[in-house]
């Protein structure tokens, strides 16, 4: 066995190549590159770090404010990261710092931690296709464009799945320009959808099952993919800090989990 410091000197290197990313990455290309996947589920996880957070001030704000904008002048606002840029400058500007992140889980219960969070795509079977970390304040909805266009790059799919929090006319828009058909969940506390939420409620109650309904139900896959990587490969014990090492345990994680996965689907 490795004493502590080569360990450590490895795990290094380790990070700052990205291995297991790439790792996996190669993996999911080999595996599915004469396949077609039906469902791709897509949310994110919250990953507890033993580290100092860093401020919101700190982190999103100038050290100087500039000055007001004087009465005939008008200053420009600063484009959202769902408009006007390319995927690939979305994943490069997401925030990755480690911060405070406030979540409601699905028990309707508000949970808050320090550290990150996990995005990723599965497959059907509960095979993980890609997935990121992010500092835990970021909104899941800001990672979906760049996480859809990763996996486009190593599987091909039919439909992607995705809980309300991804509920946004981008979303649906890009997924639609990839070929896909996006089945969100509406989010109710969006205008304009009162009326759609009732008539989901009147369907339910009359019995009425739509097939986009059947089809959501497979979503449950990327929780499942989630609980296996916290409870059996290291996702909850998480002693490294900073972005890198953080991502690199928890890729090493991901990757044994889609051999594991791809294993159970053989036999």
């Amino acid at each position: 066995m490795p004493s502590e410091a080569t360990f450590s000197r490895a795990f290094r290197e380790f990070s700052e190549a990205d291995l297991p990313t790439r790792v996996h990455e190669a993996l999911t290309k080999e595996r599915y590159s004469e396949q077609l996947v039906g469902h791709l589920s897509r949310d994110s996880t919250t990953i507890a770090a033993r580290e100092k957070p860093v401020l919101k001030k700190e982190s999103e704000r100038p050290k100087c404010e500039p000055a007001g904008p004087s009465k005939d002048e008008e200053r420009p606002k600063k484009p959202k990261r769902l408009v006007g840029q390319l995927p690939i400058e979305m994943l490069e500007e997401l925030p990755k710092r480690c911060t405070v992140g406030v979540k409601r889980n699905a028990k309707g219960h508000t949970q808050k931690w320090t550290g990150y969070k996990l995005h990723m795509d599965v497959a059907d079977g509960g095979v993980p296709i890609s997935g990121f970390v992010s500092s835990a304040s970021l909104h899941d909805s800001q990672a979906a464009i760049p996480l859809a266009t990763i996996s486009q790059l190593r599987v091909r799919n039919l439909y992607d799945l995705m809980d309300s929090a991804y509920d946004a006319k981008q979303i649906h828009e890009h997924s639609k320009g990839l070929g896909h058909v996006p089945i969100i969940d509406h989010n109710p506390r969006r205008n304009g959808k009162v009326a759609l939420i009732r008539e989901k409620t009147a369907q339910r109650a009359a019995g009425l099952v739509l097939p986009e309904d059947v089809r959501y139900r497979e979503r449950s896959t990327v929780e499942r993919a989630f609980g296996r990587l916290k409870d059996e490969f290291g996702g909850r014990n998480v002693r490294v800090r900073g972005h890198k090492k953080v991502t690199c345990h928890l890729m090493f994680g991901v990757l044994v989990l889609t051999v594991d996965q791809l294993l159970r689907m053989v036999q």
